[in-house]
């Protein structure tokens, strides 16, 4: 896994993406202990309406970058949106009222949401091959698993020196460190599409406003029926993780009575099994198609919620907190499972010039999905129980894979593909056919690579798509 750590380029990315990760770790404890300054009791409220306001930052603006990105270069664009989040946390320390929290908390969040899918769409530009492609994906779902280990230990010994408030300054270090190291490197270009049709194509060039250019790019994920199946999956994806999120404190304070400590070895369970299984899978990947890895998670991720509702119900015992660690690890290899080769996925299903557009699409509606399933776990828990939250998610993730397999099925047999993709669970092939006004000939088969190492389908001026 570690080999593709060998391309420079890959090699500033990641360590970019692992230090800016780190900074937001600590902003995260770090705003926790403002809240509480700023609000007292009132701090969960707080926190709450800035989570709402980091989804919504999430859903609404990355379109809207994705649709006017064309116009800046990628490391430009990477580069201001961390000096933007540098900013941001650079300011935090000195706010005094919770609106300016609001505001800054936007701003940050709006930032990112620049940020992230941007940066996911110069990595399969950057390592053009399917094996360290995967690879890569791999280590990025490390990194992010990681962080969630590693941030709330080293905020827990640097409170022990200093004062919350100079956690805001690590955050701003490890932003800027991010900034530098994009630097650092030169990004390929982007590859644009030379279209001036109105179609649903992000990369299309033409007179068509940015709110049709926010759109499109979601039209596009939506068009797809592999992509359509991978919001499903991440649905499921998001029913078994807000329960962990939301809930396991008051699992294991309330329904297991154990102390405090147990909290962050709960949520270590959860990181441990994401991790495990980011580690084995490319080399699973390299043997099996996604779907036969994804699929069977996200129905995983159900009987997991399913056996969840059982230990809730059951009256005691000291094997329950055992069996809620197993569970919690099993929720996070599942969850691994489908992310990630979500990114594989997603760069199979659209042609280069549409990745960034297709990316931000996904980035604003997974977090749609987050956006339905931690109501789900956190209000329908306080209001109707746990047992009662658990039997929810655990339906809306069945569903969901349901969903996912009916989808993905029915798109490999009878489905309209998206020009320049190809298919997951097959080699590429090119069909040379004749054109519809001469006469029937044989049909003649060759392979046909693009410099990318993906195969493009071409007769004469048009394009012929590949099956989903």
């Amino acid at each position: 896994m570690l080999s593709v750590l060998r391309n420079r380029t890959y090699r500033h990315l990641f360590v970019a993406q692992v230090v800016a990760l780190a900074g937001t770790g600590l902003a995260t404890v770090a705003l926790g202990l403002l809240a509480y300054d700023l609000a007292g009791a009132d701090a969960g409220s707080v926190l709450g309406t800035a989570l709402a306001i980091k989804m919504v930052a999430y859903v609404g603006i990355a379109p809207v970058v994705a649709a006017l990105a064309h116009r800046i270069p990628r490391r430009r664009l990477l580069v201001a949106a961390d000096l933007a989040r540098a900013g941001v946390a650079l300011a935090l320390p000195f706010v005094g009222s919770v609106w300016q929290v609001y505001l800054l908390i936007f701003v940050l969040q709006a930032a990112s949401a620049t940020f992230t899918p941007a940066f996911q769409s110069v990595i399969p530009d950057v390592l053009p091959e399917e094996r360290d492609y995967t690879r890569a994906l791999s280590l990025s779902r490390l990194a992010y698993d990681t962080e969630t280990l590693v941030s709330p230990v080293l905020a827990a010994a640097l409170l022990a020196l200093v004062g919350y408030r100079w956690l805001f300054w690590g955050t701003v270090i490890g932003f800027l460190a991010s900034a530098v190291l994009v630097v650092s490197v030169v990004l390929p270009a982007a590859v644009l599409a030379a279209r001036s049709d109105p179609g649903p194509v992000a990369g299309g060039t033409g007179a068509r406003s940015v709110g049709a250019r926010s759109l499109a790019g979601i039209r596009l994920f939506l068009s797809v029926p592999r992509l359509r199946a991978l919001l499903a999956l991440d649905l499921a994806v998001a029913a078994g993780g807000a329960m962990v999120i939301v809930n396991t404190v008051v699992y294991v304070r309330e329904e297991l009575g154990r102390p405090a400590g147990d909290v962050p070895l709960a949520l270590g369970a959860y990181g441990g099994g994401s991790m495990l299984v980011a580690l084995l899978l490319p080399r699973v990947l390299d043997r099996v198609a996604d779907r036969t890895v994804m699929l069977p998670a996200a129905f995983a991720v159900a009987g997991l919620l399913a056996a969840l509702a059982v230990v809730t119900t059951a009256g005691g015992g000291a094997w329950r907190w055992p069996a809620l660690l197993a569970l919690w690890a099993g929720l996070g290899g599942a969850g691994s499972l489908i992310l990630t080769p979500g990114g594989r996925l997603l760069r199979s299903a659209v042609p280069p010039a549409d990745l960034p557009a297709a990316f931000a699409a996904q980035f604003s509606l997974t977090h749609v999905c987050w956006l339905l399933a931690y109501p789900l776990a956190g209000w329908l828990g306080a209001t109707a129980g746990l047992p009662a939250a658990t039997v929810a998610l655990a339906v809306l993730a069945l569903a969901s894979a349901g969903l996912a397999t009916r989808v993905w099925r029915a798109g490999a047999t009878a489905a309209r593909p998206v020009a320049g993709a190809v298919a997951d669970t097959a080699p590429a092939v090119v069909t040379v056919r004749p054109h519809h006004r001469q006469a029937r000939r044989p049909v003649h088969r060759r392979p046909l690579r693009a410099p990318s190492g993906r195969a493009l389908v071409r007769h004469h001026h048009h394009r012929h798509p590949a099956a989903p």
